[in-house]
């Protein structure tokens, strides 16, 4: 086992509540979403059109996954995007059911037709003469991705048996 003795160097955890926090998200623009404080309590964000358009968000269970996912899907619905919500535990994401622009999925074949809608997604950036259209964006949240895909691929192996009887596709 591991012990240290160094005292984290972690920031505490980005509430709404903390003063300045809601007036530094209005200011942001609507490609950038604020993840957090550094350890100087200055923000910390991601620019989706200039860094990167993607974000993982990994940890533990309890670590604050599915907050975290709320907090940058929020933010991208608040500047007019979109959200996909893939959600197999039906808890983790249920503050996102009946919103305007969000598309929420629970059953694992609902979210394997839903993922494979978002093969169609590049495609509609471009325009009928190849030039870019901007879109929204749009925050596709997977809540627990290895429990998911896990049950996609089981699916996946039944469908195959199903229909080829046992033999491979």
């Amino acid at each position: 086992m591991w012990k240290t003795t160094k005292k984290s160097t972690l920031p505490q955890q980005l509430r709404l509540t903390d003063p300045g926090a809601r007036e530094q998200l209005e200011a942001l623009p609507a490609s950038q979403v604020l993840i957090g404080h550094g350890t100087d309590r200055q923000p910390v964000g991601i620019d989706l059109d200039t860094d990167s358009p993607h974000v993982l968000v990994c940890s533990t269970s309890g670590g604050g996954t599915s907050t975290a996912l709320r907090t940058l899907a929020a933010q991208v619905l608040h500047h007019g995007g979109d959200a996909l919500i893939l959600d197999t535990k039906r808890i983790s994401q249920t503050w996102a059911r009946g919103l305007l622009g969000v598309t929420y999925r629970c059953d694992i074949a609902d979210i394997h037709d839903a993922l494979l809608c978002l093969r169609a997604e590049p495609a509609r950036h471009v325009d009928e003469h190849g030039e870019t259209v901007d879109l929204p964006h749009l925050a596709v949240v997977f809540e627990s991705a290895g429990h998911t895909l896990r049950q996609l691929a089981r699916q996946r192996t039944v469908v195959r048996a199903m229909c080829w009887g046992g033999r491979g596709a």
